[in-house]
């Protein structure tokens, strides 16, 4: 007499369960943890699978070359436009004019239009101005607007 179909069916089930254990043992798993970027885990995860980090955006890059940049003296240094403008443009930038600013501004700054962002950071940087500002009327919005009140380290 042969066994009841049930009872053949859990042999076989069990067999196979028990061929897949041994062929998947030591073996790193292929899985990985995926944590939407919204969500914070209130502790460090302990498994030792790795999580997949979303991919930064791309920084712009910046042309230096390709931007306009006009330097202002607000100071009572003369010269001192005209000394900046050539440490711009030996650094890469398109300095396109200098001139003495009439106004009132709180510190060396470098003013930009909002797509030129990045590239007043960067010329920021290269000349070690430390502030950096949305542009304001009268400047022209297709270029950086440096204006100094005083010397630069």
């Amino acid at each position: 007499m042969f066994p009841s179909p049930v009872v053949m069916l859990s042999i076989i089930a069990v067999a196979m369960a028990a061929v897949a254990f041994v062929a998947t043992r030591g073996g790193e798993p292929t899985e990985r943890e995926v944590v939407p970027s919204s969500a914070q885990p209130s502790a460090p995860s302990t498994s030792a699978s790795p999580s997949v980090k979303p991919k930064p955006k791309p920084k712009p890059v910046v042309k230096r070359g390709k931007v306009y940049v006009e330097v202002y003296n607000n100071s009572g240094i003369t010269g001192l436009a005209g000394s900046v403008a050539t440490r711009a443009t030996d650094a890469g930038w398109q300095v396109v004019g200098t001139d003495n600013w009439v106004g009132s501004v709180n510190g060396n700054t470098v003013f930009y239009p909002q797509r030129l962002k990045a590239a007043a950071k960067l010329l920021a940087l290269d000349l070690g101005i430390q502030r950096t500002s949305l542009a304001v009327d009268p400047m022209r919005l297709d270029r950086l607007t440096v204006i100094l009140t005083g010397e630069l380290r």
